[in-house]
């Protein structure tokens, strides 16, 4: 290493790291194809990034192919317990990589480290959930002069963001990734749904088929959840508050129900909302024994975790991602992964296959950033539409599949207002 430190658990996990981040390269083809470009093109260089993500495979990729391109690159981790210690490893020992992130770190760890990336003064910030721009703006000010604009990646983030432009707060513009089409259809749905089944059944080994599974919402993240766990052959109750999700999940052959219904019927509940205390003392109340409840939005606020505590006589892990709530009427209610993100706190996160068009994005919305950053506002902007088209066409070609091109008729067709019945 040179002068820069880091904060890892174990540099002699490296050799572990490297074969996964190997691994997950095999299934990342349209990052591969970028990093080939910025190695011959570096356009990056000299842009300092500090980047709050989930620290795994995947993200290492993506760290290896920003560095790539130019990019002094810095990675602390977005979630206390998403850290792949041995990614965060091979990342320090074979590419010169700082990283702040160690799987299970406590709170004030983990704003330690946030503030570590932030003494890197970047002109870059790539987001997962926002902290990393909550804390700079709070914290630190003088550095926001020095601040091109940055990225988020996950749907919590952007709201937060968006929240925050809309008050006038936020000092630098910055792109939604998890906006874009070749993110949230495919990282969200497909990612997700596997994702935080995985998450499940690695936390519990339960059979899923004849379960009944309550799902909190029916954004993207949710739609796959609910996916997955039809196809596993549970029963899938979906809860809402939009009339138009509700309508869809309904047409979707879902049954549809307010949560205080659902919670009653619910073997395996899990929420992917973004918001608070979507399953709280009034659902405690009437869930029934054995029921399980874990989260896939960013933050472990969805679970009221403190509600619960209080109310239960007895607390005990009875499995490395399972504490058990013992209530005064004898009911037992279970919590997986501490009501983090469940997929990230049991599990490996997504597949590689759905992250790479995600991480392909990160990599060209901040290739973006560098060249059209004094065009832009103190506002949230949607990935390109060249960009997000650019990534589908790159991904089909990796997977073998042609799809047809318009005639030069056609085209002419569709601009014309001229031609009727």
């Amino acid at each position: 290493m040179t002068a820069k430190t880091y904060d890892i658990k174990d540099i002699n996990l490296a050799d572990k790291g490297r074969l996964r981040m190997d691994w997950a390269a095999k299934e990342m083809p349209v990052l591969r194809l970028i990093e080939e470009r910025f190695a011959k093109e570096r356009p990056l260089e000299g842009v300092r990034i500090s980047a709050c993500l989930h620290v795994t495979s995947e993200t290492a990729n993506l760290m290896k192919t920003l560095k790539t391109g130019g990019a002094d690159v810095v990675l602390t981790a977005s979630n206390p317990l998403s850290t792949q210690d041995d990614i965060a490893a091979v990342l320090v020992r074979d590419y010169d990589i700082p990283v702040f992130a160690i799987k299970g770190e406590d709170h004030e760890t983990y704003y330690s480290h946030l503030r570590a990336a932030l003494d890197h003064r970047p002109n870059i910030t790539m987001d997962d959930g926002m902290d990393l721009v909550a804390t700079l703006h709070k914290e630190r000010p003088e550095l926001l002069s020095e601040v091109m604009g940055g990225t988020e990646e996950t749907t919590t983030g952007v709201i937060r963001l968006k929240a925050m432009a809309a008050q006038g707060d936020l000092k630098y513009p910055v792109i939604a990734v998890n906006d874009a089409m070749t993110k949230h259809l495919f990282d969200n749905r497909y990612g997700t749904g596997q994702s935080t089944m995985d998450g499940v059944i690695r936390a519990t080994n339960v059979l899923i088929a004849g379960k009944t599974v309550v799902v909190a919402g029916y954004g993207w993240c949710s739609r796959g959840i609910a996916m997955r766990a039809h196809g596993l052959g549970a029963n899938v109750i979906v809860t809402e508050v939009d009339p138009l999700k509700a309508l869809e999940a309904a047409m979707d052959g879902f049954r549809v129900m307010p949560m205080i219904e659902a919670a009653k019927e619910g073997d395996i509940l899990i929420s992917a909302t973004g918001d608070l205390h979507v399953f709280d003392r009034s659902h405690f109340e009437v869930m029934k024994d054995g029921a399980m409840m874990a989260n896939s939005g960013h933050f472990n606020v969805e679970i009221n975790i403190p509600a619960l505590e209080e109310m239960a006589v007895n607390v005990r892990r009875v499995r490395e991602f399972v504490d058990e709530y013992e209530l005064a009427d004898g009911r037992r209610l279970y919590i997986l992964g501490e009501g983090r993100l469940i997929n990230l706190a049991a599990a490996e996160g997504h597949p590689s296959a759905v992250m790479d068009m995600s991480f392909a994005n990160q990599s060209l919305a901040a290739e973006y950033i560098k060249n059209h950053h004094q065009a832009l506002e103190n506002n949230v902007y949607s990935v390109p539409e060249k960009i997000d088209h650019n990534i589908a066409r790159l991904k089909l070609e990796a997977m073998g599949i042609q799809i047809d091109n318009l005639t030069p008729e056609q085209e002419d067709y569709l601009r014309s207002w001229s031609h009727g019945t």
